[in-house]
C-alpha cells in the first residue's frame, strides 16, 4: 500500500522539476530580453514590458507544468523519478485539473514581479513564506503528508509508489 511522500523526497522531487523550469526560464528570458530590451540601454517603458510579459509567461508555465503533468499523468517529472504521485481526494485518481492549479496556485507569486522596483523582493518573499508553510505542514501531519496548498486543492495528497 503507498504511503504519504516524505518532505526529502517531494524536496528532491520540486528542486529536479526547478532546475528543468529554470532552462525554460532561460529560454523565455532570452526571447523577451531580444524582443523587448534593445540596444545598451533601456528606457523604463522596454523594462516594465519586458517585466510584465517575462512574468505572466512564466507563472503560467510554471502552474501549467505542475497542473498539467499532476492531472493527466499523476507526477510530473521529478516525481515521476522519486516515485511519487499525486492523487486526487479520493485518495486513488488523479487530480483533475481544477485541483492540481488549485494545489500549485502559490507559483503564481511570479507575477508580483510586475510591480515595478519592489516587486521581486515581494515575490520572492511570498515563494519563501509559501514554501516555508507546505514543509511546515508537511511534518505537522504525520499520518497524511498534507500542507495547507493540498488541503486548498480539496484534499489532494502525495504517496510514494515505489
Amino acid at each position: 500500500m503507498p504511503r504519504p511522500g516524505e518532505l526529502v523526497d517531494r524536496f528532491v522531487a520540486r528542486l529536479i522539476d526547478g532546475v528543468i523550469l529554470g532552462v525554460a526560464y532561460g529560454i523565455i528570458y532570452a526571447i523577451f530580453s531580444a524582443m523587448f530590451l534593445r540596444g545598451f540601454r533601456y528606457s523604463t517603458g522596454e523594462w516594465l514590458l519586458f517585466w510584465i510579459f517575462a512574468s505572466i509567461v512564466i507563472s503560467v508555465v510554471w502552474v501549467g507544468y505542475f497542473a498539467y503533468l499532476e492531472s493527466t499523468r499523476g507526477a510530473t517529472i521529478g516525481k515521476q523519478v522519486m516515485k511519487l504521485k499525486v492523487v486526487g481526494p479520493d485518495g486513488v485518481a488523479n487530480p483533475t485539473l481544477e485541483q492540481a492549479v488549485r494545489r500549485n496556485f502559490w507559483l503564481a507569486a511570479n507575477l508580483l514581479n510586475i510591480i515595478p522596483i519592489i516587486g521581486a523582493v515581494l515575490s520572492f518573499l511570498a515563494s519563501v513564506a509559501a514554501v516555508v508553510m507546505i514543509a511546515v505542514g508537511i511534518n505537522g501531519d504525520p499520518q497524511r503528508r498534507q500542507a495547507w496548498h493540498d488541503k486548498f486543492a480539496g484534499g489532494t495528497q502525495v504517496l510514494k509508489v515505489g
